[in-house]
């Protein structure tokens, strides 16, 4: 698809998804309480229908954006479950590529000598995604199976095309409500991550890193890369144990869903607050689940670094939030940018955020459950949203999404800790080695 064929499919897109709710609001005010119910919901389902037909053949930019979108909605009740499964599907896999596009690449990548590495490649492949496509294979030296992801061939004109057009609909039709300089560092962050992904051999380095940091860890499994069958667009790793959520979910006994939870929240705390270099891509189908809880990590093209002081801050403001020290949270919030006035008003509404979102870990073992906590924090959200000076810093962006996405996935595995102790025990890491 052409640069202009993206940007004009993305605008049509953003057209008919605002002008299906507007119009579904109009008519409703006319409308009974209930008919107005039913109706909404039927634009619901009808625009997630939209959003899956045009996002899922584009891959880039615009169908990450559209899975991030999928992994937010499981959160929210309100919608109706055909939503949830209309949406779920950009998860599931982007349309394939055929593999006769994906042998062109392999041969111009290895200067058309691709049988002395690969001894066999599966033509079915194990997986398409927005950015790039896997394939079984085994290497012709040892007979090893791995699996070889191969970059889609013209996506790296795609992505910024794709980010050109969502960056100027945000600003142009002010859908966030933000100014022009907080919605182009949000930006900024967001093309500067997907153009790492958009480098293999930057992905090496970043699945090496993740081998020194865990490769011993008996929590998680970290793929190796094979350089004989690597290039900056070609990546051949092992192919690591276990199976998907869903799979997972039908086949585990709850010890060993807990298990697996339990291992999912104290990676990511590990990788954030501890090693300040975290696997940024919360994506459901970037996680395998072993049979006795150990998890497999996949796709390390996203991977956001710290600095240790941005990160002690970070984690002050938490541990203020824990400990109900509410001047203390606010002076981090400042240092951290996140709120840059001084408007009371606005200060009252962090300190209400906060304590809906950390208030219920101060009271020891419970259940993460998404849906009760955004019943309370969505008003909130929207009563932040309100003050231009509550900022989201660029730093925040990818440690907040993968958050969001890990909640998700550890919610569906019904865990049950107490997190205020694990979260005290790294944030308290976090902050002290932030003092040297």
């Amino acid at each position: 698809m052409s640069t202009w064929r993206r940007i004009a499919s993305i605008g049509a897109l953003a057209t008919k998804v605002t002008g299906a709710q507007l119009n579904a609001r109009v008519r409703g005010a006319l409308r009974r309480v209930e008919d107005r119910s039913v109706a909404l919901e039927g634009v619901n389902v009808d625009n997630a229908r939209r959003v899956v037909e045009t996002l899922g053949q584009m891959k880039g930019a615009a169908m990450k954006m559209g899975q991030q979108l999928a992994i937010a909605a499981q959160n929210f009740e309100h919608l109706p479950d055909e939503v949830h499964t209309i949406l779920g599907e950009l998860n599931a896999s982007a349309s394939p590529v055929p593999f006769s596009v994906i042998e062109a690449v392999l041969e111009r990548e290895f200067e058309g000598d691709v049988v002395a590495i690969f001894s066999d490649i599966t033509p079915e492949p194990l997986g398409t995604a927005s950015l790039a496509q896997a394939h079984l294979a085994r290497l012709a030296s040892s007979g090893e199976e791995v699996v070889v992801k191969v970059l889609h061939d013209g996506i790296e004109g795609s992505v910024k095309a794709d980010l050109m057009a969502l960056k100027a609909l945000l600003l142009g039709g002010r859908l966030l409500g933000r100014d022009a300089e907080e919605v182009s560092a949000v930006f900024s962050e967001l093309q500067a991550r997907l153009e790492e992904e958009l480098d293999y051999l930057q992905e090496a380095v970043n699945i090496a890193e993740f081998v020194r940091l865990f490769g011993d860890d008996p929590r998680v499994t970290i793929p190796r890369v094979y350089g004989v069958g690597s290039t900056g667009r070609v990546l051949t790793m092992d192919r690591v144990p276990g199976v998907p959520l869903a799979q997972f979910l039908e086949t585990s006994s709850s010890d060993v869903r807990q298990r697996a939870g339990l291992n999912l929240a104290e990676l990511f705390f590990e990788m954030a607050f501890v090693h300040r270099t975290l696997h940024a891509d919360p994506h459901p189908g970037n996680y395998l689940f072993q049979p006795d809880g150990r998890v497999s990590m996949l796709d390390f093209g996203c991977v956001k670094r710290f600095d240790e002081f941005w990160m002690g801050t970070y984690a002050s403001a938490i541990l203020a939030a824990l400990d109900g020290r509410r001047e203390d949270l606010l002076t981090a919030c400042r240092e951290l940018g996140a709120w840059v006035g001084d408007d009371p008003r606005a200060g009252e509404i962090i300190w209400k955020f906060c304590e809906t979102v950390v208030g219920p870990w101060r009271d020891g073992p419970c259940k993460l459950d998404a849906n009760d906590m955004l019943k309370q924090t969505q008003p909130i959200v929207r009563e932040m949203w309100r003050y231009r000076e509550i900022r989201g810093p660029r730093d925040i962006i990818f440690l907040h999404r993968t958050l969001g996405g890990l909640y998700t996935l550890a919610r569906q595995l019904d865990v049950s800790a107490d997190w205020g102790m694990i979260l005290r025990r790294y944030l308290t890491i976090a902050v002290r080695n932030s003092r040297g």
